[in-house]
C-alpha cells in the first residue's frame, strides 16, 4: 500500500538528513522525496511517497510526528491527492523515428496533460512532461524503442483534494 506524507517542517540545515535517516535506520522505504519552501520562507514542506504494510504505514507517520523539526504531518492515499511529477527526456532523433516522438507527445496532450518539447538541435531534443506518476513511466515505455539519452525526474508534488463541493 503506498501513502503520501506531506510533512511541513522548519527550514533548517539538517532537517532532510534527519528525516532521511529516520527512514534508513527503521528500513522504511522512500519511493519518492520532494523538499521546497512554502509560502513562509521558514518554513519547508517535503512531500514523501512511501509503501509498505498498514503497520509500516503507521510507524512512519508516528515517527514523523516525534521529530522535533517537524511542524505537521499530513498522511493521505493517493486516490485523495492531486500528484505530479515533472521529467524532462532528451532523446537522439532522425529523420526516421521524429515523427514518432511527436505522435508520442500528442498522444499524451489528448488528455489535457502536457508533453512538449521544450529544446532541440539538429539531432537530439528535450521532452518536459508533467503528468501523474504512472502517466510519465508511460511516456518512458512508449520511448523505449527511441535512444534516450537522458532523463531527470523531480519526484511526486501532491496535495490532498478540496473537501468543498462544487
Amino acid at each position: 500500500m503506498k501513502r503520501i506524507y506531506s510533512v511541513l517542517v522548519e527550514n533548517r540545515s539538517g532537517v532532510l538528513s534527519k528525516v532521511a535517516g529516520l527512514f534508513s535506520r527503521r528500513n522504511f522505504n522512500i519511493d519518492s522525496l520532494v523538499v521546497g519552501e512554502t509560502d513562509d520562507s521558514a518554513v519547508s514542506c517535503m512531500t514523501i511517497v512511501s509503501s509498505g504494510d498498514t503497520r509500516t504505514i503507521e510507524q512512519i507517520e508516528k515517527q514523523l510526528n516525534k521529530k522535533l523539526d517537524v511542524i505537521k504531518v499530513n498522511t493521505f492515499q493517493e486516490e485523495e491527492s492531486i500528484s505530479r511529477e515533472l521529467m524532462l527526456v532528451k532523446v537522439k532523433y532522425n529523420k526516421g523515428n521524429r515523427k514518432d516522438i511527436m505522435e508520442i507527445c500528442k498522444m499524451m496532450n489528448m488528455e489535457n496533460q502536457h508533453a512538449y518539447v521544450v529544446d532541440f538541435s539538429k539531432s537530439h531534443m528535450i521532452i518536459q512532461v508533467c503528468d501523474i506518476p504512472e502517466r510519465t513511466q508511460l511516456f518512458l515505455k512508449l520511448l523505449q524503442g527511441i535512444s534516450i539519452v537522458e532523463v531527470a525526474r523531480t519526484g511526486t508534488v501532491a496535495l490532498k483534494k478540496c473537501c468543498e463541493t462544487k
